[in-house]
């Protein structure tokens, strides 16, 4: 709101009335609509960003569903050169996936991993990872598959 200011004397010399405005508020109608722009332009590529492991997994004609929460440990292809698999979608250099695994399975009452390995990985890799895992405290290690039909 404008504030009126009184006159400066009373012999008439003043120029009268002045009216003072000052800017003490803030318009937020343009903050609101380049926030509601923005997050209208991450909603669209936030599914865009998202990726897993690429593992071409081998097909199996009598492959069972899993259900529940499993811990899985992917080998892809390049296992060969940096020796790097994923814990879930966590890169983890081999030599530390044994304490991982560890750690995650100390409250467990089911001590079970889901092991996916991509059709190029060796069988002697496999088999490591495999090693490293029942190390680890692992009781059941299943390997996983494909059905004929499924992507």
């Amino acid at each position: 709101m404008p504030k009126v200011q009184p006159q400066e004397s009373a012999h008439g010399r003043g120029r009268g009335r002045r009216v003072a405005s000052t800017l003490a508020e803030i318009n937020v109608v343009p903050l609101v609509d380049v926030m509601l722009v923005l997050l209208i332009i991450f909603m669209v590529t936030a599914p865009m960003i998202q990726r897993g492991v690429d593992v071409n997994i081998p097909v199996s004609r009598r492959a069972a569903q899993i259900s529940g929460e499993r811990v899985f440990v992917s080998i892809p292809v390049a296992y060969r050169q940096n020796h790097v698999v994923y814990l879930g979608d966590e890169p983890i250099h081999v030599e530390i996936l044994q304490e991982r695994v560890r750690q995650k399975m100390e409250n467990r009452t089911d001590k079970e991993v889901y092991l996916r390995g991509d059709r190029g990985v060796q069988y002697g890799e496999l088999m490591d990872v495999f090693d490293r895992l029942q190390a680890a405290g692992v009781d059941k290690v299943g390997l996983i598959a494909k059905t004929p039909g499924e992507r």
